[in-house]
């Protein structure tokens, strides 16, 4: 049991990159040799097994994510080098292998609860429907890094018996996973809100999800809000149109069968508990921070500095020897002067280490009320409801800002200075600015892409996946990079290629994808 806990995956179920296949004798756990396992023993693992690509960790960001969507979203500056917008192997595969093996501790769950009976698959329903909709949050991010990836087949290396070549995994169309995960949380969505849970299953299931604490009510606004930020993704893909407005319209009207998360307080993220154990954010500091991987962009400060943004002091601190001034690297400057400005002027404003950093207690991020708040901002924008979009955009630039400041309040470092609280006077003058009033905007393009900025600066570093998605469907706000002379590529990617790995051991599966294999294909939501 403990092997299959710890193996990770491409689209098999076990880690292929540096493995020979004889090596798989030793990697794959006989079944008819492992102990007696339950669905909530399997839902714990499951759950626990991509902790590190949920809660803020030193692989995922200084590996994966310093290299590539912190600097493509300009959440980050940067100094220039040759090669900057490629991104590298290691992150690709170890993101990759992350979600390849939740996958397969989700496969394996699912092979647990198909041997029960009729009524004992009723009793744990719940932990089917909560697993799934996790595992489709993740499903989202990863085709909207790739695009077609091996899903339906894939992560079944146990319940093949450890055949590895009838394992292989054929790629799904990412048109045909996002419709999957729609239809599936449709469903979900319908089932939870009329779902009765036993006392007994009910203090399982508080016991081994640490994400919602048991709360099906959390559960609910979890696949409503996920179901949200599909729906929104794909609204500028003209065969899904009918269908997001469709099924936005009804999330929003019925609060009651189709809740989503509404206030902070309702926040879908692990939450820091005890640092003793190893659900923490320690690896933050190390992963954001270091070789400047917190360095503020020219872009993000003066959009904050020139809206005087209440967010810009709970975010980032303004460099040693700015004298308060908060400045940000410019990606059209020189090298030497980026250096300079980062390092030995140390000029840079960098992300606030007591609120974000090296604030140990920082939450894993799932989806939250700001986030949700400008979906339906945008819903409405685009539907020419100005009112309602108006009050909805204000209303995710409140959570935002109480966000920041509530994660400050939870933080156990006090290397920063003190933040001043913001006041009602500071926001009021915020939302009146010219470059935030929405009143001003008297276009949809107008409107919607205020609401891009927003995302864009709630998001940050925070929730880097989502604002690279986000900055490539609504191509706001308009960045400018140097362009880089010495590469093919030069100027940052509208997707991730596959792992070196696939062309390697799943090489049959992947001939039908390599032609779209490059670093310039756009996704099938990219229409902009």
């Amino acid at each position: 049991m403990k092997k299959l806990l710890i193996i990770t995956s491409l689209s098999l179920g076990v880690a292929l990159t540096s493995c020979k296949k004889a090596d798989f004798a030793d990697n794959y756990a006989d079944p008819s040799k492992i102990s007696v396992t339950s669905v909530e023993k399997q839902y714990a693992g499951f759950l626990k097994s991509n902790s590190t690509f949920v809660l803020p960790d030193y692989w995922n960001y200084f590996v994966v994510l310093r290299t590539t969507t912190t600097r493509y979203t300009q959440a980050v500056g940067f100094t220039n080098t040759d090669k900057q917008y490629v991104p590298g192997e290691a992150g690709i595969s170890g993101y990759w292998n992350a979600y390849y093996g939740l996958l397969a501790q989700y496969r394996e769950m699912q092979k647990v609860y198909s041997t029960l009976s009729a009524a004992d698959q009723a009793e744990k329903r719940i932990f089917f429907i909560t697993a799934t909709i996790y595992l489709y949050d993740f499903t989202q991010k990863m085709v909207d890094l790739h695009g077609s990836i091996p899903f339906s087949k894939a992560g079944n290396l146990s319940t093949n018996g450890g055949n590895y070549l009838a394992s292989l995994a054929s790629y799904d169309d990412a048109a045909t996973v996002y419709t999957k995960m729609l239809d599936d949380l449709k469903a979900f969505a319908d089932e939870l809100s009329t779902m009765t849970i036993t006392s007994l299953t009910q203090t399982s299931l508080t016991n081994q999800d640490y994400i919602n604490r048991g709360s099906k009510a959390k559960w609910q606004a979890y696949c409503n809000s996920l179901r949200l930020r599909i729906l929104t993704r794909v609204s500028g893909v003209a065969t899904m149109k009918a269908r997001v407005g469709t099924e936005i319209d009804a999330i929003l009207k019925d609060a009651v069968k189709y809740p989503v998360v509404a206030d902070n307080a309702g926040n879908i993220q692990i939450n820091v508990k005890d640092l003793n154990s190893d659900l923490t954010s320690r690896g933050f500091r190390s992963g954001l921070e270091d070789w400047g991987g917190n360095i503020a962009s020219k872009a993000m400060i003066d959009h904050m500095n020139t809206n005087a943004d209440p967010r810009l002091r709970a975010v980032f601190e303004a460099g040693d020897s700015a004298k308060g001034v908060y400045m940000g690297i410019n990606q059209l400057d020189r090298s030497s002067l980026q250096d300079s400005m980062a390092g030995v002027a140390r000029l840079a404003a960098y992300y606030n280490r007591s609120t974000i950093s090296r604030n140990e207690y920082f939450p894993g991020v799932l989806i939250n009320a700001a986030e949700v708040s400008f979906m339906i901002a945008e819903y409405h924008a685009n539907a020419g409801n100005a009112a309602d979009a108006k009050t909805a955009y204000e209303k995710g630039i409140q959570q935002s800002i109480d966000f920041y400041y509530d994660v400050r309040k939870i933080s156990n470092n006090s290397i920063a200075p003190a933040l001043t609280p913001y006041t009602s006077a500071e926001v009021t003058a915020y939302l009146a600015k010219p470059g935030i009033d929405f009143s001003l905007a008297t276009t949809k393009d107008a409107q919607v892409a205020l609401i891009a900025n927003q995302k864009w600066l709630h998001f940050n570093v925070v929730q880097s996946l989502d604002n690279w998605a986000e900055l490539r469907r609504l191509k706001s706000p308009s960045l400018v990079f140097q362009s880089d002379a010495n590469s093919d590529q030069k100027l940052p990617p509208v997707r991730w290629i596959y792992p070196s790995s696939e062309s390697v051991y799943n090489t049959a599966n992947y001939s039908t994808v390599k032609a779209n294999d490059n670093l310039n294909t756009k996704l099938f939501w990219d229409v902009k």
